[in-house]
């Protein structure tokens, strides 16, 4: 389970048997939320408020790239 990175207590993940399309599993408190990445959308969340959601949801859209990045290299999908 690669964590990408840490931020304001969420935890930004995703799973070493994770498929496309590319996304992102954020985890807080024993709550957890899917973000598709190209469009950063929810796809599902489980526990997360309303307030946190738009929060990593601001912070996914300014670290894409680097989501991504992580996402690529993790799964050797480098250009």
């Amino acid at each position: 389970m690669p964590t990408v990175f840490i931020l304001f207590g969420f935890v930004f993940k995703f799973y070493s048997n994770d498929h496309e399309p590319l996304h992102i599993h954020v985890l807080k408190d024993g709550h957890k939320a899917k973000f598709s990445l190209f469009p950063v959308q929810l796809v599902e969340n489980n526990g997360l408020k309303t307030a946190e959601i738009k929060l990593v949801e601001s912070i996914i859209k300014e670290n894409q790239e680097v989501i991504a990045e992580h996402w690529n290299r993790f799964f050797n999908k480098t250009k």
